[in-house]
Formats: C-alpha cells, structure tokens, sequence
C-alpha cells in the first residue's frame, strides 16, 4: 500500500490524478496540503479529503506525493519531498526558470527517490502506434514534423507569469517536446520561437509557434497556442504529422471521440484510453514494484529546457541553442 498526499491542487489536472488514485487499491490518499488555505479548504470539502496544515505535516503522513502546484513552485515541493525521501510524480513543467534545472535533477539524484514528469502523452495509444510504425521505417527516414498542442486560456495563474513563468508557450510546449524527443531518440539543437498576444490583447503571450531543430537535420513545428474558444469541443488538441522520405503518417491523439449533441450545444463526453489513469499506474509500478520510470526528471528538464530556449530565441531575436 502506497500512501499518496497532494502537494498543491493549483494545477486544473489535480483532479484527474486525484480520482485515479483514489481508485487504485494499492494507494491511500492521505490529503493534501496547500499554501493557498482557502483554496485547500474548498476542493478538500467537494471530495471528502483531509487537509493538512502544513506541508511538512502531509510529508510525515505519506510515501509518495503529486504536485500540482504552480510552476514556479516545483522546485520547493520537490525539494521538500525529496529531504524527507517520498516519491514524487511533478506536473508540466518541472521547471520555469533554466537556473533551477540544475538543483532539481541534483536533488533527486542525491534522494534516490522516484521521481516521474507527469507526460500523460507518452501512454496515449495513438502515439504508441505511431512511434512503432516510424520504427518500423514505414514513412522511410524522417525528414520534418509538424505538430500541434492548443488549447483553451485556463486563466488565473496561468496568465500570471510570476507563477506560470510565461503563458502559452511555457504551458503547452513540454508535452509535444518530450513526445519529440521520444520518438526521435534525440536531443533538440536548435529552437527559435514566434509569440503573439492578439488573442486576449494581455502581456502574457497566447500564441506561440516554435521551430524545433535536431542534429540529425529533422525540424519540427510546433503550434502551442491558447486558440481555441470556451465552446471548443475539447480542452484542445495534440496532433503530429510525420513527413518521411516514402510517405506521411498522421496523429490526432484525442480524435477517437463520444461526440454528444443535445440541447445545450455540442461537446465531446470522452476520448477513448485514460491517459491520466496509463500514468498514474506506471508511476505505482516504479514506486511500488521497482518498475523502471518511463518520465523521468531528465524527460522533463529536457522538454523544460525546449521552452525555455523558445524565451531566449524571443529576447536575442535568433535561434537559441537548447
């Protein structure tokens, strides 16, 4: 039995891990804990969860945690868990400033706890099989990617960049990074970004494209904006478009739909595997049974570092290295 504690519910995602654990018959969800007190008060009450009144109190109760913190919080969360030895599953992006990169993969490493990057992505079935036909040589060798992860605003500290570290680009680049990585079995080179704010007419960036270059002379494209509407069907999209040398292969990862449409409008009600519950099972596996981490931090640094070098691109005016 592992118990598992909530470090934080800021992030929209905290509700998805939360059910998954509260399912699983391995995990006892302990609580959570929260800076915000109030914040932690409300989602404890709708969900019958005990809170905690301080952090360190919740470290003591539990094994393992899942934080869901704002971005520029991570590395504190992380940090506290890792000194008291509990397991940690962290949410996207590990990190929002490059000079914390390196005291959060020392930090885990002196630990030796297990620490995943939450990359739901990595256990949708649609990538599975396109990473397989790729492997294969099905399209013969990769020449360029073109992808997408755009999204609805989620608002609140998202758009509040002392906390987020950026806006859309810094939200929504680390998914289709760390798939980029995965699939290609290397590291990005080069990136350089373009941003735009004409969506929401705020400071904070709601369009992001970014050009990703690899040593191998693949690039990749990448649309991480906020463009989708309130009444968009989906929280919004990961799609990717392999272009090889013999052909093309196509990857819309939430396209196997329940569409619905009834009298308040049209939506989609479900969109096949439960990536969250995937990931939440494999981080049980390595923390419970020594099953390898399929997300480390070492992912998640690298797909924060993609990112990060897009602000750089943005304040030197040219490509930035990654």
């Amino acid at each position: 039995m592992l118990r598992v504690g909530i470090l934080s519910v800021a992030h929209l995602h905290a509700n998805a891990y939360v059910h998954a654990f509260s399912q699983d018959p391995r995990t006892e969800l302990v609580g959570l804990w929260d800076h915000d007190a109030d914040r932690a008060r409300e989602y404890a009450v709708s969900r019958s969860l005990q809170v905690f009144e301080s952090r360190e109190a919740l470290l003591d109760a539990c094994d393992a945690v899942c934080v869901c913190s704002e971005n520029n919080l991570h590395l504190e969360n992380v940090v506290a868990a890792a000194a008291k030895g509990r397991h940690v599953l962290c949410e996207k992006p590990l990190v929002a400033k490059e000079e914390e990169a390196r005291l959060m993969r020392e930090t885990v490493e002196k630990a030796g706890i297990v620490m995943m990057t939450a990359f739901p992505c990595r256990f949708s079935p649609a990538y599975a099989r396109l990473k397989e036909r790729v492997g294969k040589g099905e399209v013969g060798r990769v020449r360029a990617i073109c992808a997408t992860n755009r999204g609805t605003c989620p608002g609140g500290w998202f758009v509040q960049p002392e906390l987020s570290g950026g806006g859309a680009m810094i939200d929504h680049v680390v998914h289709v990074a760390d798939l980029l990585r995965d699939l290609l079995g290397e590291e990005a080179a080069r990136v350089q970004a373009q941003t735009g704010h004409r969506m929401y007419e705020q400071a904070w960036e709601d369009t992001a494209m970014v050009t990703i270059e690899f040593p191998s002379g693949i690039f990749a494209t990448l649309d991480s904006s906020w463009s989708r509407p309130k009444g968009y069907k989906t929280w919004g999209d990961v799609t990717m478009t392999v272009i090889g040398e013999r052909g093309t292969l196509e990857m819309d990862m939430f396209g196997p739909s329940l569409e619905v449409y009834g009298g308040s409008g049209y939506g989609a009600a479900a969109y096949g595997s439960d990536l969250d519950a995937a990931m939440i099972e494999a981080f049980l596996q390595a923390c419970l049974d020594g099953a390898p981490v399929p997300t480390t931090v070492h992912d998640g640094l690298q797909a924060a570092r993609i990112a990060l070098a897009g602000y750089r691109s943005l304040a030197e005016g040219q490509p930035a290295a990654a």
